[in-house]
């Protein structure tokens, strides 16, 4: 018996892929279309029976165990192949298009917290595959078109009789010679080899709404890889991270800021400029602000998205007190306490409702 691997002139643990490769490169120097020779005739039966063998992931392993890869018994074909000449699996099924739908793609692209609010327009590079442009996706070289499978005669399958249990049962299988295309492409174009696109780099202009957030998709439309045969593009689809910003932290369409003042102005209530996404917004302690209050401020949060509205930005208040302080500070901070009748030393404890500020704080802090 043939070594069909030998006759392929791929190893053992050659890939499908591999297989195919090795299979289309003989038979395009064996096929009759190209090498009417006829001795050449039975070295060409010879490669597709070894293709139709190793192509077929069950016929393979039985071949690798030592069996003819064609099944058991003694019937010339195997069970499945009875059943489907009796159950329509062995019906007619014409050639197959050359062209086929290309794939989807996926990339994904940062943003800043002020670009997710306020949207924005990138550029990306991308590598895909596109029309071939030497061939005019045809596949073909100088012009020529596939020509009608001699084997097949364009039919894009064979025919096959076989002995079982119930006689002789004839089935249609898809043409090893032509693929199950019908044609054959006697001189391949030798930019894309026959596929009829290439893989190229190109930049495509992406919008990105208003209020997209990490994990958020764009879809583009066609903008994906053109298929085999310069068949219809696949999507493109933009899958957004988001950047973290400095000083900012997003919740949904609200932004979260934390703010430290000093114990005397949150004493004696004051005025702090704070940068927000939209510039410097004004906000306004009043006097007695205990550490952990917070300041709401309408309109300057996230936008939602497809939305016009807008969020709130949130200031949470941090009291700084004094860790270190000099005689004079100490001696008034002291005659501060004699007049407010307050002793050092004695405090009370009061109910915990700063759990919303702690929950943000760990997150100001990752």
């Amino acid at each position: 018996m043939a070594d069909h691997y030998q006759t392929l002139g791929v190893s053992r643990d050659a890939t499908p892929d591999e297989i195919k490769k090795a299979y289309r490169k003989i038979a395009r120097e064996l096929h009759p279309d190209v090498n009417p020779d006829p001795s050449v005739q039975d070295k060409f039966k010879e490669v597709t029976a070894a293709y139709e063998i190793l192509s077929d992931s069950q016929k393979r392993q039985s071949y690798d165990m030592g069996g003819s890869g064609f099944g058991g018994g003694g019937f010339g074909g195997g069970f499945g192949d009875i059943m489907d000449a009796f159950f329509g699996g062995g019906g007619s099924r014409g050639p197959r298009p050359r062209t086929r739908q290309g794939q989807d793609a996926l990339i994904r692209i940062e943003v800043d917290l002020y670009e997710a609010c306020f949207g924005t327009e990138k550029e990306i590079s991308v590598e895909s595959a596109i029309a071939c442009e030497k061939c005019l996706a045809t596949g073909c070289a100088d012009g020529e078109s596939p020509s009608m499978c001699q084997v097949c005669k364009g039919r894009g399958e064979t025919q096959h009789v076989m002995r079982s249990v119930l006689g002789q049962v004839m089935t249609s299988r898809p043409c090893n010679a032509c693929q199950g295309y019908g044609s054959v492409i006697t001189h391949p174009c030798r930019e894309c080899a026959g596929d009829g696109r290439v893989r190229a780099r190109q930049t495509i202009a992406i919008k990105i709404p208003p209020g997209v957030e990490t994990g958020n998709r764009i879809q583009l439309s066609g903008r994906g890889e053109v298929g085999a045969g310069g068949g219809p593009a696949g999507d493109l689809h933009v899958e957004i991270v988001e950047k973290n910003h400095d000083y900012l932290v997003r919740e949904g369409e609200t932004l979260h800021v934390a703010l430290s003042i000093s114990m005397s102005a949150a004493a004696l209530g004051t005025t702090v400029s704070v940068d927000s996404l939209d510039g410097p917004v004004d906000v306004n302690v009043k006097a007695g602000t205990q550490s952990a209050a917070t300041v709401s401020i309408k309109g300057k949060g996230m936008t939602r998205l497809r939305s016009n509205h807008r969020g709130d930005l949130i200031v949470h208040i941090e009291v700084q007190t004094p860790t270190k302080l000099n005689r004079e500070e100490e001696e008034l901070l002291k005659k501060f306490a004699e007049i407010r009748g307050e002793k050092v030393g004695e405090g009370h404890v009061k109910d915990h409702d700063g759990s919303l500020f702690s929950k943000f704080k760990d997150a100001f802090n990752r």
